[in-house]
């Protein structure tokens, strides 16, 4: 496992806290972006209820699974799925929230399409493909002052459903970006990923995900069909945590997934590790879980 380096000195991390278990469900919902035509979510075969439910695991189910696996890793994990399209995470693990890390690189790349123009450009495939520190922090720059780009890709998560999440317009590390340090729940995140196809530009960003190089292909890399983000970095005593956003694709529809973890070592190679043993479930249960698509632009 090749060590983490980051020119810039600040990595992609996780914090720690505590997720119910629920029933893979969700209802369909999308948010409507500004000054530009938006796709209608279509969930395919999610149940129509809009709360999350009562805490159930079926034997097994994923969320049966992921609880038996879960003593085993070494560490805190957690997990959120949903359909792309809904609005109702189904989550499952020991960790729920934390700094997004890199995974903010994406809503960052879309307030820079969407602010200064749908161009693709270099410093924008080196965010995504390579996680480059300073490819971002030139986005980040090009957006114009801390809060005018803190306020654009806020508003970008916003267009994608998550309301919650507020991205900070100064360093509270350092060392570390300002966005990076957002903290970003895993079903916030995955409430967004949900929605990330259906917005303007998305195509742009997601065909980059499609192309992380190999060297961060581990967790939901390991996934057929599926376009992901990861972001990691050390917690102030220096233990990794590792996160990754994503959609998969199946015949059916595409569904929405974040993931995370910190091994009790603290080693950025431990919290990956656990990670690539959690995407197995993934594919086991591929065929049971929600999933849903973008209509057509009217």
């Amino acid at each position: 496992m090749q060590v983490p380096r980051e020119p810039s000195r600040w990595r992609r991390s996780l914090g720690a806290a505590v997720c119910g278990l629920a029933l893979l469900a969700s209802a369909a919902c999308s948010k409507a972006a500004e000054n530009a035509p938006l796709l209608d979510p279509v969930v395919t075969h999610p149940n129509t209820s809009s709360s999350p439910g009562p805490v159930v695991a079926l034997p097994g189910s994923l969320a049966a699974d992921f609880t038996s696996l879960l003593p085993t890793l070494g560490g805190h994990a957690g997990m959120a799925i949903m359909a792309v399209g809904s609005d109702t995470a189904t989550s499952m693990g020991d960790w729920t929230s934390g700094p997004a890390w890199s995974t903010m690189k994406v809503p960052l790349t879309l307030a820079v399409l969407s602010t200064n123009g749908n161009t693709p450009s270099y410093a924008m495939s080196a965010a995504i493909t390579e996680s480059d520190n300073n490819a971002a922090d030139s986005l980040w720059q090009s957006l114009g002052t801390g809060d005018q780009a803190a306020q654009a890709v806020q508003k970008i998560l916003q267009q994608g459903g998550d309301s919650t999440t507020k991205v900070p317009a100064t360093r509270s590390r350092a060392d570390y970006s300002a966005f990076g340090q957002a903290t970003w729940a895993l079903a916030d995140q995955a409430r967004f990923a949900s929605h990330l196809p259906c917005l303007p530009n998305a195509n742009t960003v997601t065909d980059l995900m499609g192309k992380v190089v190999p060297g961060q292909q581990w967790g939901l890399g390991h996934l057929e069909n599926v376009t992901f983000k990861g972001g990691w970095g050390p917690d102030p005593s220096g233990n990794y945590l590792v996160r990754q956003f994503g959609l998969v694709t199946t015949p059916n529809g595409q569904m929405a997934i974040a993931v995370a973890a910190q091994a009790n070592s603290g080693s950025f190679d431990d919290g990956t590790a656990i990670l690539n043993k959690i995407a197995p479930l993934i594919t086991q249960h591929l065929g049971d879980l929600p999933v849903g698509s973008c209509a057509s632009a009217h």
